[in-house]
């Protein structure tokens, strides 16, 4: 397999790994303007029990450690869901970006492979 061929094939590679990343950027804008989406998600768990989980981890019945450490726990993955979210539409719209490139770099070392093989 010669480099170009072997170029082509990463290039294909980000291709498709940079169309599934613009997929789930598109999914996650999709959601986040769906009213059910919003209620139970958005505002019911990012917001509200977000809230209740810190106004909870003052209340003196749950100062425990073991109940301190629950609610953190919670508390963490509300963030790391968010941050999940995040992290899925921020690789979304670089991959769009890249996308226009990678075509772009994928049709020149075509013509290049060609042009070898010609001569």
């Amino acid at each position: 397999m010669s480099n170009t061929q072997q170029q082509v094939q990463q290039i294909e590679i980000n291709i498709d790994m940079a169309k599934k990343q613009i997929a789930v950027r598109k999914a996650i804008l999709e959601l986040e303007s769906n009213t059910n989406f919003k209620k139970v998600i958005l505002e019911g768990y990012f917001e509200t029990e977000a809230s209740r989980l810190v106004l909870l981890k003052s209340d003196i019945e749950m100062q425990k450690p073991e109940d301190q450490e629950h609610i953190i726990r919670q508390i963490d993955a509300i963030g790391t869901f968010r941050q999940y979210l995040g992290t899925c539409i921020a690789l979304g719209s670089m991959s769009e970006k890249a996308l226009a490139d990678d075509l772009e770099t994928h049709d020149e070392l075509l013509s290049e492979d060609l042009e070898e093989e010609a001569a």
